[in-house]
């Protein structure tokens, strides 16, 4: 198995640089020419359905409320996300995608599937299975490293 190693880290190099390049280059070359790859992944964390608090979507995101606090203030000014204040308790503030936001969710969204559905083409359910398997087990490797940063 060790031969195999410096196979499969080649590939997931490159697979990782080459999601972001291929993800960074559609959005520049498309109507959301304003949305940088961080502020498309802060899009992604908020989400297509409900509305979620920045704490929320700070934890999904791995970064402090106020990391995320400059990025919702360029979506907002951009379009793309509104804050939902609570009519019961107005300092509770809620994001949400706008019309516009939730289009650029989509079209996002459709990129991923259409790339995982590539990647388990003319896999059986076993190899697709084990595939799982293999991508969990570098799940919890690298969540186990980044707790430990």
């Amino acid at each position: 198995m060790d031969e195999l190693i410096p196979e499969i880290n080649s590939y997931l190099v490159t697979i990782f640089n080459e999601v972001l390049t291929i993800e960074e280059g559609a959005l520049q070359n498309s109507t959301f020419k304003d949305i940088s790859i961080k502020e498309m992944h802060t899009i992604e964390a908020i989400g297509m359905y409900g509305v979620h608090t920045t704490t929320e979507v700070s934890k999904k995101l791995a970064i402090t409320v106020g990391t995320l606090t400059v990025s919702v203030n360029n979506l907002v000014k951009k379009g793309y996300v509104e804050r939902i204040r609570n009519d019961n308790d107005r300092r509770v503030v809620k994001l949400g995608l706008t019309k516009k936001g939730r289009l650029l969710y989509r079209l996002h969204n459709k990129f991923h599937r259409d790339m995982v559905k590539e990647t388990i083409e003319g896999l059986n359910k076993e190899e697709a299975e084990m595939l799982i398997k293999s991508l969990e087990n570098l799940h919890v490797f690298l969540h186990r490293i980044k707790n430990n940063l």
